[in-house]
């Protein structure tokens, strides 16, 4: 706009001088000067005219330019369950870094802070927004029903990420890892430690994470099965939520109530794990590889496979939270029309100290174990 104002004075400049050198001709000028003159003035206004309507038709392609640029991008809202780990962390910054203007979209994120009203809030909010897809990572696996069912009515897409959603199917796809599988996966391993090391009995100790999220449950499911399996002692399991406070508090509980009854202590998450190190440290209990207490941990995030790598945690099982890239794939299928896969498994691995044990099976297949090196550690979120 400011250009084709600027361009208005200019003409109206060129038409006034024109005009000023018309009128100040001397009444003895001759007829074919003043004609010229004439011409001169109605060239110069035809030409104002055409520059005027030019500079429109530039501002009108300019505006029209914008419009579709802002129109091109791609609104995503995401509902994330909050900050209460370096895993969630690492889930955060990878939706951050995939959905970016420069990728084509608009990025809304809400951090829910671990409060489920709060969640279903922003969900509605998104709605109220119209955005085109909305992500949801749940806190809690029930209870979405009615918001899922009005994000169908309104025409937007969900897709979640990492944890489940038992009450509902409104949602387009689903992306994240087995917790049951990595709960198994965890218990056999310790089969084939316990058995490589000598160990004949085990009395365990679980730091559950937040209580009814799909983690927690499969997690929880999967690992008793397997302690049912075998037989072995599960002394306790409370919920550490997630978080290295949680878990240093209820793990100060344990060392107080179990004082030299355990020999095992499963944390749900890497969080969990730090903050129980500290309450045994405090304790003067030792664990890891030299210590009297196997410690077991889930997510391997930079800072948990640094514990493995020092023997401090003696295995962890992955949970990727790098879910953004395949969100992405997700949302460009329903852009095309496409129909994408209900579940979308991330592929994940199980990290140790060592190799006292390279190999074991879950329900017949084999699970390859990765023995944590400097590079993996470079390499991992």
């Amino acid at each position: 706009m400011k250009k084709f104002l600027a361009l208005i004075m200019a003409c109206a400049m060129v038409l006034s001088l024109a005009a000023c050198g018309s009128s100040s001709s001397s009444s003895s000028s001759s007829t074919e000067e003043s004609e010229a003159a004439e011409t001169t003035t109605v060239a110069s206004e035809e030409e104002a005219e055409e520059t005027i309507a030019a500079s429109e038709s530039a501002e009108d392609e300019d505006e029209d330019s914008d419009s579709e640029s802002d129109g091109d991008l791609i609104v995503v809202g995401f509902a994330q369950v909050g900050h209460e780990s370096d895993w969630r962390t690492a889930s955060t910054q990878s939706c951050q870094e995939v959905f970016t203007e420069e990728n084509g979209y608009d990025l809304i994120f809400i951090d829910c802070d671990q409060d489920s009203a709060a969640q279903l809030e922003a969900v509605r909010s998104f709605i109220e927004q119209d955005v085109d897809y909305i992500i949801i990572d749940p806190i809690v696996s029930t209870g979405w029903d009615t918001v899922l069912t009005e994000c169908e009515d309104a025409g937007i897409p969900v897709i979640v990420i990492d944890r489940t959603i038992d009450d509902s199917t409104n949602y387009a796809a689903w992306v994240g890892s087995d917790f049951t599988a990595e709960g198994l996966a965890a218990g056999e391993w310790l089969n084939a430690y316990a058995e490589a090391m000598g160990i004949e009995e085990l009395n365990i100790l679980v730091i559950e994470g937040t209580t009814g999220s799909s983690a927690q449950l499969g997690r929880t499911e999967g690992f008793n099965e397997i302690a049912e399996k075998y037989g072995w002692t599960i002394l306790d399991s409370q919920d550490g939520d997630f978080t290295e406070s949680g878990g240093q508090e209820v793990m100060e509980s344990f060392c107080k109530s179990y004082e030299g009854q355990f020999n095992v202590v499963i944390c749900q998450n890497d969080n969990e794990a730090f903050g129980a190190m500290t309450a045994m440290d405090n304790a003067g209990v030792t664990y890891g590889v030299n210590g009297d207490v196997i410690l077991i941990s889930f997510d391997a995030c930079t800072a948990g496979l640094e514990e493995v790598q020092a023997g401090n945690i003696n295995a962890d099982f992955e949970c990727n939270p790098l879910a953004a890239p395949f969100v992405e794939e997700v949302i460009q299928q329903l852009e095309a029309g496409e129909t994408p896969e209900q579940e979308v498994y991330m592929e994940e691995h199980w990290y140790t100290y060592d190799d006292t044990v390279s190999t074991f099976e879950v329900n017949g297949e084999t699970q390859e174990v990765t023995v944590v090196t400097d590079e993996i550690v470079d390499a991992q979120y």
